[in-house]
């Protein structure tokens, strides 16, 4: 995947873009990484002379590494690029980035593939993130032991000042993301991370998203490569007056994250390639745990289902009961056997196609077998209640149908080792 340069325009201290703190002197370090750290910005003009400020502050009093600051202006509408722009003059070591196009990843994307420093830092621009965890956010990096770092609200040792409804939300969606992704860090959206520019190089070409979604897809992609990322619990406080919508955030994070299984599960992200370019081992066999299947299934189980009703309530205008259900479950089931083939067991490969759907057609015999035997049951009572009555025991039929397919789907498409 290659992204198109977008158009910038750039402001720097030509004096020394890289500065240390005065506490430490470069003499006595055997050796100090350089620390590019970006503030993305949108609107932000009321508080980012005073963040930049404190920001750089902390990074000359009390940060060990060579640093800059990039203020990454992604088209920003009021004065928020006039202050980055004074700012470049009045503090050393601070520049900025003006980017035509709004979207927080984009600008993440650019500033990062551009940068010359050894790691590459970000944080929102409230600092709600106590700075006193950027350097233990910066030193695995440093040292090579870790290639990405995050800093986390939900890890343990987090102190965190935030309403329930953010707090849920947070927590919801992290919970999203380990069932649906099999992500193992625990906080995708904290503003405050870090990787290796090296890195950085390899994987970010890879990330499409432009948005608030480029935090969560780095990460997916950085673990399903084999990257280790580092997590540091963090001090936290919320900012009330966020410029962040939620709904519209939320929306396009779900989006995302169904665009990146499909990618996974289709192939379509050269993962394999990404892990030879950074020599790491490639991906082990078993890779899709039963757990993870078993929500993947449920998914495409839930959408079937629901295809299937409305299918079945379409074809009741003109046919009968038994019809009506047969036609349902024959094209439900083709479909639900394809998606399931890559979806779920990640098969792409036309190898054992003719099996694999002969298997689903044998547990749509099953399915057919329950729900047209609950059909005539009720029926057979003599008292049937109406549509409502028929869609409440078919659903049930279902369910049972539905544990017998996935054993069955299971079993064909050689859960151990997904083909290719």
């Amino acid at each position: 995947m290659t992204i198109a340069p977008e158009k910038t325009t750039v402001l720097d201290d030509t004096d020394a873009i890289l500065g240390t703190a005065e506490a430490v002197g470069t003499s006595n370090l055997a050796h100090t990484a350089t620390v590019d750290v970006v503030i993305p910005v949108y609107n932000e003009a009321q508080d980012l002379e005073r963040s930049i400020r404190r920001l750089h502050h902390h990074l000359t009093s009390d940060f060990p590494h060579a640093w800059q600051i990039t203020i990454a202006d992604n088209a920003s509408v009021d004065e928020t690029w006039a202050i980055a722009t004074r700012l470049t003059r009045q503090l050393p070591h601070v520049h900025a980035v003006h980017l035509d196009q709004k979207g927080r990843g984009r600008a993440l994307r650019q500033v990062w593939l551009a940068s010359t420093a050894d790691i590459l830092a970000y944080m929102d621009v409230d600092l709600s993130t106590d700075l006193r965890a950027l350097l233990p956010l910066v030193s695995p990096l440093v040292s090579g032991h870790s290639d990405l770092a995050i800093g986390s609200r939900l890890a343990s040792g987090a102190r965190v000042v935030r309403g329930p409804k953010r707090e849920f939300i947070s927590r919801s969606y992290n919970l999203i993301l380990r069932t649906s992704l099999r992500a193992s860090f625990s906080d995708a959206q904290c503003g405050f991370k870090a990787i290796r520019r090296d890195v950085a190089q390899e994987l970010l070409p890879l990330v499409a998203d432009n948005n608030w979604f480029f935090d969560t897809e780095m990460l997916v992609l950085a673990q399903r490569a084999g990257l280790r990322t580092h997590e540091v619990p963090v001090d936290w406080t919320d900012d009330p007056v966020t410029t962040v919508h939620i709904v519209s955030t939320a929306t396009e994070d779900l989006k995302g994250v169904a665009r990146l299984m499909r990618g996974l599960t289709t192939g379509a992200i050269p993962l394999r390639e990404m892990r030879q370019a950074l020599h790491r081992p490639a991906a082990p066999a078993g890779t899709n745990a039963l757990f993870g299947q078993m929500v993947r299934f449920a998914a495409v189980g839930a959408a079937s289902t629901g295809a299937y009703f409305g299918l079945y309530l379409l074809l009741r205008l003109g046919m009968g009961p038994q019809a009506s259900n047969l036609v349902a479950n024959l094209v439900t089931a083709v479909a639900n056997t394809a998606v399931n083939r890559r979806l779920t067991f990640g098969v792409t490969s036309r190898k054992g196609m003719l099996r694999d759907h002969l298997g689903g057609l044998l547990a749509f015999g099953v399915a057919t077998g329950l729900t047209s035997g609950s059909l005539w049951l009720l029926h057979a009572g003599g008292r049937p209640g109406g549509k409502a009555m028929e869609v409440i025991v078919l659903a049930a039929a279902s369910a049972v149908a539905t544990t017998f397919r996935f054993v069955v789907l299971r079993r064909l498409m050689h859960h151990d080792t997904p083909r290719s």
